[in-house]
């Protein structure tokens, strides 16, 4: 059954996760794994591991980061959206920086 998730995915959404499940599956058979030893390692059913290695988005994060760890990538995840290299975000906090900085007047005359 097809989940409505794939038909709101960007298509250049969806080519990643598709490379991205190829890659995986790549690791694991140089690794000389079987889809049924992966499964075991990561803790989900064979079925779920091929949705991995086919991109499913509708597998849970946690099975992809698994999936990783046991094939020795370690934390791939601990970087992806680290702030410190978010330049679209640092432009955007730069462009919220007031004009002019205030100084609010106290009720209370020194």
């Amino acid at each position: 059954m097809k989940s409505a998730y794939q038909d709101v995915l960007p298509g250049g959404v969806r080519r990643s996760l598709s490379k991205f499940g190829r890659d995986l599956s790549i690791a694991r058979r140089k690794r000389r794994l079987t889809i049924a030893m992966l499964a075991e390692r990561i803790g989900v059913s064979k079925g779920t591991c091929s949705r991995i290695e086919r991109g499913d988005p509708t597998v849970a994060l946690g099975a992809y980061a698994m999936a990783l760890f046991v094939l020795g990538f370690g934390e791939a995840f601990a970087d992806l959206a680290d702030v410190r290299g978010d330049d679209h975000g640092l432009i955007l906090d730069e462009e919220r920086l007031p004009q002019r900085v205030r100084v609010k007047k106290s009720s209370a005359a020194l």
